[in-house]
């Protein structure tokens, strides 16, 4: 037997216009029911019909477009936009190759589990079969084709009478299921009177997360926590809006806490009963906590359990009967057969339950007796775990010392920065080494992904890139922090010219060593061939200041202490910071390499 919870979110009504509408005004109406402020895309012939309807709904305040300068882009910003807006993100692109670039921003969402609305267009349905420029319908390149496998609602309008209950099936989709949803619209589709002057459906119920929480799992769990010993939490990405309660729970059983790679903006890294990070550049000491065999309960929070995330349990002893994960997307148990228990439920619930019921066990009041209680997290105090080569972390060298930049950002930005890293070096440095110092103080808590992300899985070069213009366009009042590469800069840099055209506080950290990091350290590592990993030496600053973005090179802890932070943080527009990394140092990147040696 299960209850099921409510979580009700409150948007104003619609601006509907009393008029004649086409479609593409009544697809914009449905995205302001939902509290859409933009839709990310390029313009094209096939989709001019969508973006007059964008200029009509700018012009009354509602939706508007942001142009991105590549399609992929697009979607990686509409991926942003959502992560820390909770606002579902929506991109869009012409017919043919808008459609194809597109494709690699949809499948990266897809495989984070990440809600968008994804809107492509077809030439006119009188000329499908008839070789169109950019025809891409069944009978051509067939890009319905080709987001059937990244998308979980995939589908053409091809009568105007399907518009609103496709609309809706798709919205309802990618809210539930968490994933990225595709209508294809022929041009003449798009621009057809709507025979409707308002919306036939209301999608904000579609916003209302509900959820079934399994009352017998959660009685399991709480019978687990309150009789097992040595308990480990590892917490995950989706537990912003619970945290404080789960923390709660932690302490009340002296449970250690170790988190997944974007779960690590959760936790302080000071809190006394932090252990550090698992999965791909992790920490050792988190490593070993969980394959210690005396930890008789680990208790995975909202969290993928894939390669990036975890090592995929590199340990297969943490599966026997030891693991519990607990959910609010059933979704995710598939990646974890082998766990003793799987609990449903949104978390919030879930841990509000869990921590009432363990208080009142006599076991655990017995065990905080005697207890002082525990130290608050407030500013820099004693870690609990170790990195590798910490040593670096403080030696003033020239080159900067990546382990270095790291520490130093963590002390020079404001608690509330939004960290963004790209895919690479960028991921593995800032994982290991970049720990903030106070995360209570941060907004992120309000919404579900932390203050911590990067692309797992897919692992898009550029995603960063794009995906911090969102996070900025959705929290225009925090500065956010892009750490990427200079190959990844080289793929995807152009979008920064959006955050310059937006006046968005966004601050690019390039990670600038003529090479492709990753690749070139990789190859070393797993006595490959070296071939391919080398990039010209690139002044990234000249061409930052050429499109009229503030940028300074940065080789030396010294030139990184002159710089007014604060002011680069309060500016409404972007900068570039092209620092001069040490290129022989080499990332803490094992994990990686013995998953490979492995295959």
């Amino acid at each position: 037997m299960g209850i099921v919870v409510k979580k009700e979110r409150h948007l104003r009504e619609p601006n509907v216009v009393g008029q004649q509408l086409e479609f593409g005004d009544l697809l914009l109406l449905y995205l302001e029911q939902l509290g859409v402020e933009y839709v990310f895309g390029i313009p094209g012939g096939a989709i001019e019909p969508f973006y007059n309807a964008l200029a009509r709904s700018e012009r009354r305040g509602g939706p508007r477009a942001v142009i991105a300068r590549h399609e992929t882009g697009a979607a990686f910003m509409a991926h942003g936009y959502f992560s820390h807006s909770g606002k579902l993100g929506v991109c869009c692109s012409t017919t043919g190759p808008g459609a194809t670039n597109l494709l690699t921003g949809v499948a990266s969402a897809y495989e984070n589990h990440i809600p968008l609305l994804v809107i492509t267009a077809q030439t006119a349905l009188s000329k499908f079969g008839h070789g169109a420029f950019q025809e891409s319908s069944d009978t051509s390149v067939n890009t319905l084709g080709m987001f059937q496998y990244c998308t979980k609602y995939n589908t053409l309008i091809s009568h105007p009478g399907q518009f609103e209950r496709k609309i809706y099936a798709a919205v309802a989709t990618a809210l539930q299921m968490q994933a990225p949803v595709h209508l294809s619209v022929p041009m003449d589709v798009f621009k057809t009177a709507s025979s409707v002057v308002k919306p036939s459906f209301d999608l904000r119920p579609l916003l209302d997360n509900v959820c079934l929480i399994d009352d017998l799992a959660v009685s399991r769990l709480v019978g687990l926590l309150t009789e097992r010993k040595r308990i480990v939490f590892v917490i995950g990405d989706e537990c912003a809006d619970a945290i404080g309660t789960i923390l709660s729970v932690a302490i009340l059983l002296q449970a250690e806490i170790v988190s997944t790679p974007h779960g690590k903006g959760m936790v302080s890294p000071y809190h006394p009963r932090f252990r550090g990070v698992i999965g791909f550049s992790g920490h050792q000491s988190a490593e070993r906590l969980l394959a210690d065999k005396k930890v008789d309960l680990i208790v995975a929070i909202g969290t993928s359990l894939g390669e990036w995330t975890s090592s995929q349990w590199s340990d297969p002893s943490i599966m026997e009967n030891r693991l519990v994960h607990v959910e609010s997307y059933a979704g995710r148990f598939t990646e974890s057969p082998a766990a003793m228990l799987h609990v449903l439920g949104e978390l919030s619930t879930v841990f509000d339950k869990v921590l009432r019921e363990v208080f009142q066990s006599k076991r655990i009041r017995e065990l905080n007796k005697d207890r002082p209680v525990e130290e608050k997290n407030e500013g820099p105090q004693k870690r609990h775990f170790l990195m590798d080569e910490e040593v670096k972390c403080h030696l003033a060298s020239n080159p900067i010392k990546p382990q270095r930049l790291m520490y130093r950002l963590a002390e020079l930005f404001p608690p509330q920065t939004f960290w963004m890293a790209d895919v690479g070096n960028s991921f593995s440095w800032s994982v290991h080494y970049l720990h903030p110092y106070d995360r209570r103080l941060s907004g992120a808590r309000k919404r579900g992904y932390g203050v911590y992300r990067s692309c797992f899985d897919f692992a898009s070069m550029g995603w960063a890139i794009g995906a911090a213009i969102g996070v900025g366009l959705a929290r225009r009042d925090i500065p956010v922090v892009c750490i990427t590469g200079d190959g990844s800069w080289l793929m995807n840099g152009q979008e920064a010219t959006v955050a310059l055209q937006e006046n968005l506080k966004v601050i690019f950290i390039i990670l600038n060593d003529s090479a492709l990091g990753m690749v070139k350290h990789g190859q070393v590592l797993s006595d490959a061939e070296r071939i391919g990993c080398r990039l010209p030496v690139v002044d990234f600053a000249a061409m930052a200041s050429a499109q009229g973005i503030s940028a300074h090179v940065i080789e030396s802890d010294e030139d990184l202490l002159q710089l007014d932070i604060a002011d680069i943080c309060s500016r409404q527009s972007p900068t570039v910071l092209d620092v001069r990394v040490d290129p022989n140092e080499v990332p803490p990147m094992r994990s990686r390499i013995e998953a490979l040696r492995a295959n």
